[in-house]
């Protein structure tokens, strides 16, 4: 039996997909900002913010336990306003051989919607799947979107490349 899983769900919000990806890939220090009952930090470890290879270090709550993670940028792509995250150290890896985060952020008309996949092994059958983690994913996306909305001046800071 494989222990290999793959979870993915959308959400949909008013902010644009350009500026989404921006906070999350550059500026994922920010996030704190917008869900800091969430994401407690997110601090540059290696690398430049938004690059791959770069490595982050989170603090943040899941479960109503105070967690960490270890993260490497492991791809970016600007054009499709997508990334992924490959989890090496932290509180995901006591029940996962292996854990990545992926986020596209695909325009609409108005507004965007925002794909999270996550895609791990399983140490065992028995250990629990990451619903509960997709859902913050979900309420974090939420979080940022009316962050982006909002009277903060974060809307503005889109920067050219």
């Amino acid at each position: 039996m494989t222990l290999y899983r793959k979870l993915e769900t959308d959400v949909e919000i008013k902010a644009s997909a350009q500026k989404f990806h921006e906070i999350i890939n550059r500026k994922p220090h920010h996030v704190s900002n917008a869900s800091s009952d969430k994401i407690r930090s997110c601090e540059l470890h290696e690398g430049e913010w938004g690059k791959v290879g770069t490595i982050l270090y989170w603090h943040y709550v899941h479960d109503e336990k105070d967690c960490v993670a270890k993260s490497v940028t492991e791809d970016v792509d600007e054009e499709n306003n997508s990334l992924t995250w490959n989890v090496v150290e932290g509180d995901h890896l006591k029940h996962n051989k292996s854990f990545k985060i992926k986020i596209q952020c695909i325009p609409k008309d108005k507004g965007s919607v925002i794909r999270f996949t996550l895609e791990y092994e399983k140490l065992h059958e028995k250990n629990p799947d990451s619903h509960s983690f997709l859902q913050l994913c979900v309420d974090i996306a939420k979080d940022i979107d009316a962050y982006l909305m909002g009277d903060n001046n974060e809307g503005s800071f889109i920067t050219k490349a």
